[in-house]
């Protein structure tokens, strides 16, 4: 299979945009209930140290797979024919099956864009282990934007695998650097927002950013290496605060509002990954180095 594929670009360009948009579909699911699950954990934790020494009553079991999934609005089961990504949303016109309500346009869009970007990615590297590795990447990315977007945090469920991830395929010689510079990466990525956080806490006695922001780019630091590390910091500074200004002036945005870094890193990082070096080597030629 992996030589057919191989041989024939497009069947795997093809095959790489429905696996994203299936992903894409469960992305859905991740982006829904992550948030939900560390919600409930945190009020457990809470519940039992303030608690008289009882147990709490055990509460319905709730992860990425149970409950199935419902509509939001009327509770019926969404039937596996009304969950076909993109379609099924564009066949029911957007609304519930059973009680027409509408059905957020945000579900195919995330579908459509993790098999955009999924194709893009195979398209740069094939059917290799780095095409694999960067598909994982680019579909733990979007997960954590989407809820970054949502709720201004970044699961440590998503950023430490992520960071782990990095390392791991470093050290067995299949990822985007060596050892060595996947080490340096995680720990300057980490220090580099830590220090920042921590400067400016001094200065103005409030937090410019999360924890989490620090471990995005940990993560990506070992994924690309250190090397890297001051491309994408640059980038998603430079898009962050143009968003942030053109929010400010045409939205009415207030200046103290939050606005969630960790988009602004991903995708940094992700154009980073595919393609970092030439933008590198472009910039270096530019400046005659």
């Amino acid at each position: 299979m992996i030589e057919l594929l191989q041989s024939h670009a497009g069947l795997a360009l093809a095959l790489a945009g429905v696996v994203g948009l299936l992903v894409g579909s469960f992305l859905n699911v991740v982006i829904l209930r992550v948030p939900v699950m560390m919600q409930r954990e945190w009020e457990a934790q809470c519940a039992e140290l303030a608690g008289d020494g009882q147990a709490p009553p055990e509460a319905p079991r709730y992860n990425l797979l149970t409950p199935p999934s419902t509509c939001p609005a009327c509770g019926s089961r969404i039937r596996p024919w009304h969950n076909v990504p993109v379609l099924s949303w564009l066949w029911l016109r957007g609304r519930c099956a059973d009680c027409g309500s509408g059905i957020g346009v945000r579900y195919p869009v995330v579908e459509a864009f993790t098999g955009v970007l999924s194709v893009i990615v195979i398209w740069r590297f094939g059917v290799t282990v780095e095409g694999l590795a960067a598909l994982g990447f680019t579909w733990a990315l979007i997960a954590a934007s989407v809820i970054d977007l949502d709720h201004t945090l970044l699961p440590d469920s998503i950023t430490l695998p992520l960071l782990w991830a990095g390392l791991v395929l470093a050290a067995a010689g299949a990822g985007f650097t060596d050892p060595v510079s996947a080490i340096l990466g995680g720990t300057f990525g980490y220090l580099a927002l830590w220090s920042v956080y921590h400067a400016f806490r001094l200065l103005t006695g409030k937090e410019g950013m999360g924890h989490g922001d620090f471990k995005l780019l940990a993560a990506l630091g070992a994924w690309l290496g250190w090397q890297l590390l001051p491309q994408v910091i640059l980038l998603s500074a430079l898009v962050g605060a143009a968003v942030g200004i053109a929010l400010i002036v045409a939205g009415g945005r207030s200046r103290d509002s939050a606005i969630p870094f960790g988009p602004y890193l991903a995708a940094a990082g992700w154009i980073a990954l595919l393609w970092g070096e030439a933008i590198n080597r472009a910039y270096l030629g530019t400046v005659g180095l």
